[in-house]
């Protein structure tokens, strides 16, 4: 006997298993990606420290154990390939306008603010100014 694989997807109560309707998919994505951009915002604003990356990215996982490494237990962010250009359009909002740069993963956002990439963080890390930065912004009590 051959089991057949039920593809990876939203299942609809009332459907078949493995069949969504494209209007039915077009409304739940609309829905998680407006969710999951929003959602961006807020975490940003509550946690002293908020990593936002690429799902799988290795760079977000330097920044992440960096930081664990001093610790700080940062709240990371994982963007799918799908979300990636409403999630860099909610962060443009957040950093401001002024900005001509459009952000890049890993974003690393220190007491509300875009503290900077990879690049930032390890060169505060080496030069000895991460630690009072992340003490000032709450992640650290020490």
């Amino acid at each position: 006997m051959q089991s057949q694989a039920i593809p990876y997807g939203t299942w609809v109560p009332g459907t078949p298993p493995g069949h969504v309707s494209s209007s039915a998919r077009d409304q739940q994505a609309a829905a998680v990606v407006s969710r999951s951009a929003a959602s961006v915002q807020k975490l940003v604003s509550e946690n002293a420290v908020t990593v936002v990356g690429r799902r799988g990215c290795c760079m977000c996982h330097v920044v992440k154990r960096l930081l664990l490494g001093h610790g700080v237990n940062p709240t990371v962010f994982e963007v799918d390939e799908d979300d990636e250009s409403n999630v860099v359009v909610e962060l443009r909002k957040l950093i401001g306008e002024g900005q001509e740069d459009w952000p890049q993963f890993p974003a690393v956002f220190v007491g509300g603010k875009l503290f900077g990439g990879l690049e930032r963080v390890m060169a505060t890390h080496i030069s000895g100014e991460l630690v009072p930065v992340l003490k000032q912004a709450g992640a650290l009590w020490l």
